[in-house]
C-alpha cells in the first residue's frame, strides 16, 4: 500500500466513524461498522489507530485540526469583540456541519483532558478577550469571558446538533446576551454609542458648516455623550 493509499484509508476511517457519531449521538460506536463502512478488516482499523479508544482519540484531533483551518482561514476584522461574535457563528456553523466530529470535541470530555488539540481553541478564544480586555471594552476579566463564550457556545452547538434542527435565532441570541454580559454593553447602549459615534464623524469631516469653533464644541459634547453610553 502506497503512502497516499494509507493516508486515504485513515482519512476515510476517521470519516466514517465521525459519521457514526453523528448519526446516533453519544451512543457506542461499532468498530466493525466503521470498517464495514470503509470496506476493509479490522486489522487495517487496529494497524492505524491500535484501539477502539485511539479511534476517537485520532477522530477528536481530526476535527480540531479542521476546525483550526477553518478560523485560520477567517480573516480577522480589525475589532476583538466583532471578531468574537463572527467566532461564535463560525463556531456553531462547524459544529452543525461536522456533527459527528463536535460531538465527540465537545460532547465527551474527559475530567482533567489537556490534550493540545483540546486547547488550541480556547487559547485562541483567550487572546481575543485579551485584546478587548486591553482595550478596556470587557466588564469582566479577560478570563472569565472567555469561560462565558466557550461555554454557553458549546451547549448553544450541541442542543442543535441533538434536535438535529438549526435554529439561528437562537444562535443569534445567546450570542448577543452574552456579548453584552461580558462587555457590559447591551444592544440599545450600543446602538446609541454607535448613532453619536456616526455623527461625531460626520460634523468632524464637514466643520465649514457649523463653523470650527462650534465643531470642536459639538464634537466634545458628542464624545463625552458616547463614552457615558
Amino acid at each position: 500500500m502506497t503512502e497516499k493509499a494509507r493516508g486515504d484509508t485513515r482519512e476515510r476511517l476517521l470519516e466514517a466513524a465521525a459519521e457514526l457519531i453523528a448519526a446516533s449521538p453519544g451512543e457506542e460506536i461499532s468498530l466493525r461498522a466503521v470498517c464495514e463502512r470503509v470496506g476493509v478488516r479490522m486489522p487495517t482499523l487496529y494497524h492505524f489507530f491500535g484501539s477502539k479508544e485511539g479511534l476517537l482519540d485520532a477522530v477528536v484531533e481530526h476535527g480540531f485540526e479542521l476546525y483550526l483551518s477553518a478560523k485560520a482561514a477567517h480573516e480577522s476584522s480589525g475589532d476583538p469583540i466583532q471578531d468574537l461574535r463572527d467566532g461564535w457563528d463560525a463556531h456553531v456553523a462547524f459544529g452543525l456541519a461536522n456533527p459527528g466530529f463536535y460531538t465527540l470535541m465537545y460532547g465527551q470530555v474527559r475530567p482533567g483532558d489537556v490534550r493540545p488539540a483540546l486547547a488550541r481553541p480556547t487559547q485562541m478564544l483567550r487572546e481575543l478577550t485579551g485584546a478587548a480586555e486591553q482595550q478596556g471594552r470587557l466588564a469582566v476579566s479577560a478570563d472569565q469571558a472567555a469561560a462565558h463564550i466557550l461555554a454557553t457556545n458549546i451547549g448553544v452547538t450541541l442542543r442543535q446538533i441533538i434536535l438535529a434542527a438549526p435554529d439561528p435565532e437562537l444562535t443569534a441570541a445567546a450570542r448577543d446576551a452574552v456579548i453584552a454580559g461580558i462587555t457590559g454593553v447591551h444592544s440599545d447602549d450600543a446602538s446609541k454609542r454607535a448613532a453619536l459615534l456616526t455623527a461625531l464623524d460626520y460634523a468632524v469631516s464637514r466643520p465649514d458648516v457649523l463653523g470650527e469653533a462650534e465643531t470642536a464644541l459639538l464634537a466634545s459634547w458628542l464624545r463625552r455623550l458616547a463614552d457615558a453610553e
